[in-house]
C-alpha cells in the first residue's frame, strides 16, 4: 500500500527594515505558475522548516534573513494546482538589496498599496492575513480554509 501525502513547503514574508514603511520582498516566478509570489519553496527531506525558510529566502532573493516568528500554516488542498502542499509561513526581516536568484525571474520591493494583483497560489490570502496582523495585531482564527465562513 502506498500513501499519498501533502508536500511541506515554506513561505517567507521578508520585511526590509532599512527602508521606510518596511516594504516586503516578492519574487516574480520563472516557472509555472507564473506571476508574483512570496519567496519560498519545498522543504528538503531531513531539513528543519526554519533552515528551509532561511535557505529558500537566500536562494530566491540573495538576502540573509532573520526569522522573527512562525506566522500561520496554510493547507487548503487547492492552494497549489500542481499538488497538495502545506505551507508554513514565516515572518522575517532583512536589510540590503534583494537580487533574483534560483527560480525567480525578477524580484520586487512592495509597500502594501503597491502589491501586484497577479499573485500565485493563495498568496493574496496570506498577504491579506499578514497585513491585518501587521497593522491591527489580528490573526485569522484557526480551522478555516479560504472561502469558508469565518
Amino acid at each position: 500500500m502506498s500513501y499519498q501525502n501533502p508536500a511541506p513547503t515554506v513561505d517567507i514574508i521578508i520585511e526590509l527594515v532599512d527602508r521606510p514603511h518596511r516594504p516586503i520582498v516578492l519574487i516574480e516566478r520563472h516557472n509555472s505558475p507564473l506571476g508574483w509570489a512570496i519567496p519560498g519553496g519545498f522543504v528538503d527531506y531531513g531539513e528543519p522548516v526554519e533552515v528551509a525558510a532561511r535557505r529558500e529566502a537566500e536562494e530566491e532573493t540573495g538576502l540573509h534573513v532573520e526569522l522573527i516568528e512562525q506566522f500561520l500554516v496554510y493547507s487548503d488542498p487547492s492552494r497549489d494546482r500542481r499538488q497538495h502542499t502545506i505551507s508554513i509561513v514565516f515572518l522575517a526581516t532583512a536589510t540590503g538589496e534583494p537580487i533574483a536568484g534560483d527560480d525567480a525571474k525578477d524580484v520586487g520591493i512592495f509597500e502594501p498599496w503597491r502589491v501586484p494583483s497577479n499573485l500565485c497560489f493563495d498568496h493574496d490570502q496570506i498577504l491579506q492575513d499578514y497585513w491585518r496582523y501587521r497593522h491591527y495585531g489580528l490573526r485569522p482564527r484557526f480551522g478555516f480554509q479560504s472561502g469558508e465562513k469565518r
